[in-house]
């Protein structure tokens, strides 16, 4: 049981290591599609800002009207308490109570949407200032990684013209030293060839100056000699 658990752990462990080593390989495309993701997301908190403001305007309408049929009200309770009518201008006080209730609701409303669209739009320009900020890195990160591209490119072809260089140095030191062997070879076998004919021979009638128009050292010292007599 031990061991199959060490297995399992094992199994685990280089399934991670893989999948680091892909993440690794294709952080620029995983970071591409993050920020692709951020756009979207982003996208969408302006769709949710511009609705919220669309309400916060409509909410903002209502509560004028109320506010001006409030006045409105109250401007009939005056007259209707100058006419004497109380249970008229009771029944209008009714209504200005539920105005003054439905306008103080909708203010405090209003005034929850005017802090979201506060939070939400600052979020929306930090979110907008950091995506820009990573697409500037990104560009700076693409570009470097170009760079090295490059530079492994140049690297490898110098490393492969080195090695092209001493293959082709090797090549013509062996054909140096393969000339140099045949010619010794050449040498051997021209040797080998006066020995076995007349040649040896032929050396040393022309040094005795018995061959025709060969001339002797004894030859020479004899001509000095007459000279002196």
């Amino acid at each position: 049981m031990a061991i199959i658990q060490k297995l399992l752990t094992l199994v685990r462990g280089t399934a991670t290591e893989a999948g680091q080593s892909i993440v690794d390989a294709n952080a620029l495309k995983i970071l591409d599609q993050e920020i692709r993701d951020a756009d979207t997301a982003l996208t969408a908190s302006r769709t949710d800002l511009t609705r919220l403001m669309a309400e916060r305007h409509i909410a903002a309408d209502k509560l004028t009207a109320k506010k001006a049929k409030l006045q409105e009200y109250n401007d009939y309770i005056q007259q209707l308490i100058n006419k004497n009518d109380t249970e008229l201008a009771t029944e209008v006080a009714g209504k200005v109570a539920e105005l003054e209730n439905d306008i103080a609701a909708d203010t405090s409303t209003i005034a929850g949407m005017d802090t979201n669209v506060a939070k939400l739009s600052g979020s929306i320009r930090q979110a907008q200032s950091t995506i820009e900020q990573l697409k500037r890195q990104v560009d700076t990160v693409k570009a470097t990684a170009s760079v090295q591209r490059a530079q492994e490119a140049i690297a490898s072809q110098a490393t492969g013209s080195n090695v092209k260089l001493r293959t082709a140095m090797d090549s013509l030191d062996r054909i140096k030293d393969q000339q140099a062997l045949k010619s010794a070879q050449i040498d051997a076998a021209n040797e080998l060839q006066a020995q076995a004919g007349d040649g040896d021979l032929q050396q040393r009638l022309q040094a005795a100056g018995v061959l025709p128009g060969a001339t002797a050292a004894n030859d020479v010292l004899a001509r000095f000699k007459k000279t002196d007599g």
